[in-house]
Formats: structure tokens, C-alpha cells, sequence
């Protein structure tokens, strides 16, 4: 059985940084792709970022976040880490992780797996 815990998020004030965490159990991330992705009320699920690669990690961010957050990955823990910088109260959503086969996706159809998600909240 394939499970993704994610934790880390609460809340927090414009302008703070936080860590997000994503845990892999079930299948291993290393040579796989893991994205991020968030769910505003309201709003349809967007992408924010993804990572793929076990050496030469590639990353890609959506242009919102870009500059602000970074992704990264411990392939040997079977986790991935969504560190976000300078927050927004746009930046407010439900944050799930997602894992797929094969090449770099901004898509969420395209991913296999998900978490339950965690929320962030920044207060302006």
C-alpha cells in the first residue's frame, strides 16, 4: 500500500518562512517524480513544484512561487521537502504532495499517488 503523509503546515504571518514535509511509504521517490501541488477554498488544484532525480536533481516551480520556494528531496529517507520563503496571504491552501512515473509533470492527473494534504495559512 502506497501512502504520503505530508506535515508541517499551520499557521503563520505574511513574510515567514515555512517547511513542509513528505513522507513516502510504499514505493521509493528516487527515481521518480514528486510534486507539490495546492488547493485554495474555492479554487481549483494548481501546480507549485516538482523534482525528479536520484543525482542531478531537476526541478521546476510555478512562476508564483518561483524565487520564494525550493524543493528538495532525501532520496535515502523516501522524503520530500517544500521549503517556502517570504509567504503571501495568497500563498493560503491545502498543500498535498504527489508521486509519478517517469518525466517531470505539472499536471495532477498525470500523478499516481497522493497525500492527505496539510494546510498552510498566512495571516497578512
Amino acid at each position: 500500500q502506497v501512502q504520503l503523509v505530508e506535515s508541517g503546515g499551520r499557521l503563520v504571518q505574511a513574510g515567514d518562512s515555512l517547511s513542509l514535509s513528505c513522507t513516502v511509504s510504499g514505493r521509493t521517490i528516487g527515481d521518480y517524480t514528486m510534486g507539490w501541488f495546492r488547493q485554495a477554498p474555492g479554487k481549483e488544484r494548481e501546480f507549485v513544484a516538482n523534482t525528479l532525480g536520484r543525482t542531478g536533481v531537476i526541478t521546476t516551480y510555478a512562476d508564483s512561487v518561483k524565487g520564494r520556494f525550493t524543493v528538495s528531496r532525501d532520496n535515502a529517507k523516501n522524503t520530500v521537502f517544500l521549503q517556502m520563503n517570504s509567504l503571501l496571504p495568497e500563498d493560503t491552501a491545502v498543500y498535498y504532495c504527489a508521486w509519478k512515473r517517469g518525466a517531470l509533470s505539472r499536471a495532477g492527473q498525470d500523478y499516481s499517488y497522493w497525500g492527505q494534504g496539510t494546510q498552510v495559512t498566512v495571516s497578512s
